[in-house]
């Protein structure tokens, strides 16, 4: 073991001395020394979150702390019952084999943090290859297992990085699209805040074991946000195993049902209110966005009730976290389009206006990996004759208006305040209107809702149902 450390220590000081020095793979030793050239082929995957709408993410820790913090670490991890991926450094596991042999023994996953956990992106192509090469071998000597996934020390990547990542065989350079920054010494509760802030299906959660020791108890913080919203944690591996291939943009039908269209004068359009219908069906729809605490629960309920509604969904904040409306989707629910940056569509200009549809209609469409409801509603509400031509010319002449609202968006209206507007303006026909937006009452009123709606004998029905 001192002789095979030994060995990585001259090679990595040698390697990382000169830019220049020669760099042997294990594979070629018997070959003499040769160059590494630069891949050419197909870059590695970035894995900054995965493609899923299932209710799971994956946390994930960096470097290797000294063993009593690895112990009540793990101990942690047991007590919640989470399985775990740790990027370790190599040199890490030369020196203290027997804490990376513990991890794997416990149930969790064990993959690549560099030989020297060094900020790969600062090297060149030779020294980037042979600090996930030595590392790979390390890992695999000492605990036999073969990583698939290389992390650097930041999470921050380069074309180099990927490139050598997919020549020696890695499956993919991960980053993470959750990082509470416990690097700043941040108290296990605020790094528990921060995760549940943003936790989202298959998104990927980035600490340290090395750096602040309040990672530790900030685990539990972390286990109870998870088992508040319904999502598991899981190892990196099983994430990326159950989650899909997002199609690319235009590969997708539909992506450009959305055009601008400068020549909107004359342009018919239809605002639809209600349905004419004397049957007691209704449609309940959303505007907005919110974080997945706030969607998964509405959700939730919704499922329990066994009603599809029409979420009209702004852009900006699918972007940003495209795997909750595709979970609308699998759901059986209907998404369209609530614009992108939730502007006055009556302040824009043509251009601006038109930009504002297209964009969103596109984000959208690669968020869910297919067409939306080709519904459009005006942020606010607010519409004009010269606005309704310039949405319709876009590609979208069916404006989704309503004609029940409780102003829940508001939330100085309590839940008794919404229950008693919807139950008073809804009509056959009626297109009632709701928003998912975090800190207002509208998840809190909606099982009354839908439970007096359904006594008074309503249907419930999504609003192209409702208006075809």
């Amino acid at each position: 073991m001192a002789l095979f450390l030994s060995l990585i220590l001259l090679t990595s000081c040698g390697m990382l001395g000169s830019s220049n020095s020669p760099v042997v793979p294990a594979e070629s030793q018997e070959q003499g020394e040769r160059k590494i050239e630069r891949y050419t082929g197909e870059k590695s995957r970035i894995i900054s979150s995965v493609y899923t709408a299932r209710k799971e993410l994956s946390l994930t820790f960096n470097g290797m702390g000294d063993a009593a913090t690895m112990e009540r670490l793990l101990n942690e991890l047991d007590k919640y019952g989470i399985k775990a991926t740790f990027f370790l450094p190599g040199m890490r596991v030369a020196e203290e084999p027997d804490i990376a042999k513990s991890i794997i023994e416990r149930g969790h996953e064990i993959e690549n943090n560099t030989l020297n956990h060094l900020d790969l992106t600062k090297l060149d192509y030779e020294q980037i290859y042979k600090e996930i090469q030595l590392a790979n071998e390390v890992i695999e000597r000492e605990t036999g297992v073969s990583p698939k996934y290389i992390r650097t020390k930041s999470g921050d990547y380069s074309d180099d990085i990927r490139l050598a990542a997919a020549q020696l065989g890695m499956e993919g350079v991960v980053s993470y699209s959750i990082n509470p920054k416990d690097r700043d010494m941040k108290g296990a509760k605020e790094i528990g805040e921060y995760v549940a802030r943003y936790m989202s299906r298959g998104g990927v959660i980035t600490l340290n074991t090395d750096i602040n020791p309040e990672i530790v108890p900030a685990v539990g913080f972390i286990a109870e946000a998870a088992e508040e919203i319904g999502y598991r944690l899981i190892t990196l591996d099983e994430l990326v195993k159950n989650g899909g291939e997002r199609k690319p943009l235009e590969e997708i039908s539909g992506f450009d049902a959305a055009q601008l269209n400068p020549d909107y004068e004359g342009t018919p359009y239809e605002l639809i209110y209600k349905a004419d219908t004397k049957k007691k069906e209704i449609a309940l729809t959303f505007d907005d966005w919110a974080t997945d605490k706030t969607v998964t629960r509405i959700l939730d309920i919704l499922a329990e009730h066994d009603i599809q509604v029409t979420f009209f969904l702004r852009a900006q904040g699918v972007e940003q976290n495209p795997n909750l409306a595709r979970a609308m989707i699998e759901e059986g629910h209907d998404v369209a389009n609530h614009s992108y940056a939730h502007q006055v569509v009556t302040t824009l200009t043509p251009e601006q206006l038109q930009e504002d549809v297209v964009k969103a209609h596109r984000v959208i469409t690669e968020a869910i990996q297919e067409q939306p409801l080709m519904l459009y509603r005006p942020p606010t509400g607010v519409i004009d004759h010269k606005s309704a031509e310039i949405i319709a010319a876009a590609g979208y002449p069916r404006i989704a208006m309503y004609d029940v609202t409780t102003l829940d968006w508001n939330d100085s209206n309590s839940a008794e305040d919404i229950v008693n507007g919807v139950m008073k303006q809804t009509q056959n026909g009626s297109v009632i209107l709701l928003h998912i937006l975090d800190g207002i009452h509208t998840a809190e009123a909606l099982p009354t809702v839908l439970e007096q709606l359904k006594e008074k004998g309503y249907t419930f029905v999504k609003m192209k149902d409702l208006i075809e």
